[in-house]
């Protein structure tokens, strides 16, 4: 460790075996280099993990071993000191270039960092592994092993386990490409182990990194809730004309539900950046139910609440829930759901076919013509759709490691049969009345109410978040796959 006392770690290990790849994912920076190209590290970089702009931890990208036998054999030939081993072989192998690498990477452990010596799971162990770890060895330093092992390909865990556990302090397998929140904490509080005199500085590094989720899953709340807020009380009125009245009420309606697009897409990104995923931003393949327009028949049909549910929620809000007036003028042609059939349930609220968000209405007469008004929204679903949709974009950030690259394979939410695959359809009747609740406060209530709807909300999100992030929240009442 370092004189400032903040931990520092060297990634080691052979050329392209997915050190980049680990860092990045612990680090949570997506800007570190990651190449299938053997070799392409070849000087050290330092990348420091900062919260609330404080530094709390270095990882230390290297290059991989170039001569690790003749390495090895210098090392072991050495006569003088551990202290002196590092800084001695350095000064004698400095300028020459066939041990570069070598001399490159033990900088950092002869300055005092400690080591997280990484390899591909899916091989066997070779002799020049063995000589790496015999080399790791010798330095003393404190270290630990990682084994970056696709699940569907550990054919040669135990053979690296076994191996492992004499040179080093801790062993942890470790998929960089699908690792989230709770195993990279796993594997940090896995580094306190390595040395007793950096546990209190290690212990510091998980709680601030424990802290600093938290309060991410409270702003996360608060984005989704002020979102909401924003879509679903939205409302403008504006004068015309007599005869204008027809293309107004068409504009308006267009207006608004770009107007929801655009604001969902800014809750995303914000949620996006939240989770520091600088350089993320997949374009979703079509078959992904977040890759489907808002508006779309598919995702009304995969997302929010079933009939029942929606009738349920109509009964607590009461008939301001149902249809927006005005639904034979919108009717169809702007992308979103008309009324096929009667009125069914309680509060008016649920619909057979497609259903209508919101109605452009009249308010009343002006000196020389007419006041249109759009908005609030008139139908509680919406709500729903938006709180699924959210939710699973922030399931979909958090599990996208920052160490993984593989753009084109994207793993979302694809429906596999029909019926609810989101997450709200099932939630219990008093979660889902703290929702129905908040959609009536926005549309009928004071300031007061609102605010304290939405702190409700808010509180009832973060469990949710929470949920998400631990794998203890369903998708849906459906089964649902991923690809």
């Amino acid at each position: 460790m370092r004189s400032d006392n903040i931990p520092e770690f060297a990634i080691i290990g052979h050329p392209n075996e997915g050190k980049s790849s680990v860092l990045s994912t612990l680090a949570e920076d997506d800007s570190v280099r990651v190449s299938a190209i053997p070799g392409e590290t070849v000087v050290c970089q330092t990348f420091p993990v900062r919260i609330d702009g404080r530094e709390i931890l270095r990882f230390i990208d290297t290059p991989g071993f170039q001569n690790p036998r003749q390495t090895l054999e210098w090392l072991q030939n050495f006569s003088g000191s551990e202290e002196e081993m590092l800084p001695a072989f350095i000064a004698a192998h400095r300028h020459h270039p066939a041990f570069h690498d070598d001399c490159e990477l033990l900088g950092p452990v002869a300055a005092g960092a400690g080591v997280i010596f990484v390899v591909d799971g899916s091989r066997p162990l070779r002799h020049v592994d063995r000589a790496e770890m015999e080399i790791l060895r010798l330095t003393g330093a404190p270290r630990m092993a990682v084994i970056n092992c696709k699940e569907e390909d550990c054919g040669y865990l135990d053979q690296w386990q076994s191996t492992f556990r004499k040179h080093f302090n801790a062993v942890r397998i470790f998929n960089s490409c699908q690792a989230n929140y709770r195993q990279r904490i796993e594997l940090l509080e896995s580094l306190k182990a390595i040395d007793q005199q950096w546990e209190p500085a290690l212990r510091t590094v998980v709680t601030a990194f424990r802290t600093d989720w938290e309060a991410r899953i409270t702003r996360t709340a608060a984005i989704l809730a002020d979102m909401l807020k924003d879509i679903l009380a939205y409302r403008r009125t504006v004068a015309c004309s007599k005869a204008e009245e027809r293309q107004l009420r068409e504009q308006l309606h267009r207006e608004y539900l770009a107007y929801v697009t655009t604001e969902e897409r800014r809750g995303h990104e914000a949620i996006r950046r939240l989770f520091k995923h600088n350089i993320f931003n997949l374009e979703l393949p079509p078959q992904s139910i977040l890759a489907e327009d808002l508006f779309s028949r598919r995702t009304w049909e995969f997302l929010g609440l079933t009939n029942r549910q929606i009738i349920a929620a109509g009964a607590v809000g009461g008939a301001a829930l149902g249809l927006g007036i005005d639904a034979a003028t919108i009717g169809s042609s702007f992308g979103i759901f008309s009324a096929v059939g009667g009125l069914i349930g309680a509060g008016a609220t649920a619909f057979k076919g497609k259903e209508l968000l919101t109605g452009v209405r009249l308010l009343g007469m002006k000196m020389g013509g007419e006041l249109l008004q759009v908005g609030p929204v008139s139908n509680v679903q919406l709500l729903y759709i938006l709180l699924d949709r959210g939710l699973l974009f922030y399931a979909h950030v958090i599990n996208w490691a920052h160490g993984r690259r593989d753009y084109e394979r994207v793993d979302v939410l694809v429906p596999a049969v029909s019926g609810k695959s989101g997450y709200t359809s099932g939630w219990d009747r008093e979660q889902r009345k703290i929702c129905d609740l908040y959609f009536h406060a926005l549309r009928k209530g004071t300031p007061v109410e609102i605010e304290a709807a939405s702190e409700r909300v808010q509180s009832l999100l973060c469990d949710q978040l929470w949920a998400i992030c631990e794998d203890r929240m369903p998708v849906g009442d459906k089964a649902a796959c991923r690809f």
